[in-house]
């Protein structure tokens, strides 16, 4: 089921999601549709549980659709369910980074250039991952998501001004966006 993705301002992207009960593996099946169909919809490369309303950690990244500028993500596609980072490189990348959730702005993020993760994939089977380049960026962006962090909490103080007044107008219901939105 296609589901409205929450935006700036929305309560529940600053509130830290809950572990997911791993006992129940239709009700996360179901969430990682919803999650999946959601994300199709919406055009973007992930997607986490809370920007749709559900406080659980779970997201999902695919990068497929930007294989022609990075062609190391030709098929990558992840469910991640209760991701741990394990480790983190002490080098840092910077990209540019959009989210969902603050739909129209775009600012340089710096984070770690690649970190080992472990987690449950969509068959509630363990793993233990290392990601690096754009493939660490979308599975750091969304991980941050479940602890009600988002991108624009890391950029400078000049470009928090910057984009200010637009953040306030996305909190205020100003939104301009292809996709379904909530604010709550």
């Amino acid at each position: 089921m296609i589901l409205p993705i929450y935006v700036y301002g929305s309560e529940i992207l600053r509130q830290v999601a809950e572990p997911v009960d791993l006992s129940d593996k239709e009700g996360i099946q179901a969430l990682v549709q919803d999650l999946k169909d959601t994300l199709a919809k919406a055009e973007g490369c992930g997607l986490a549980a809370p920007q749709v309303g559900v406080s659980k950690r779970v997201v999902i990244v695919d990068g497929r659709d930007m294989a022609d500028v990075y062609p190391y993500l030709e098929g990558f596609v992840r469910v991640l369910v209760n991701p741990v980072i394990v480790s983190e490189s002490e080098k840092k990348a910077e990209y540019q980074e959009g989210c969902l959730s603050i739909p129209g702005i775009y600012c340089d993020v710096v984070r770690p250039e690649s970190m080992t993760v472990e987690y449950y994939d969509e068959n509630l089977r363990k793993v233990t991952e290392t990601f690096d380049k754009f493939a660490c960026r979308m599975v750091q962006h969304e991980m941050s998501h479940l602890d009600g962090d988002l991108f624009v909490d890391h950029v400078s103080q000049v470009r928090k001004k910057i984009i200010s007044k637009k953040l306030q107008g996305i909190a205020k219901g100003k939104v301009f966006a292809r996709y379904t939105t909530k604010l709550k």
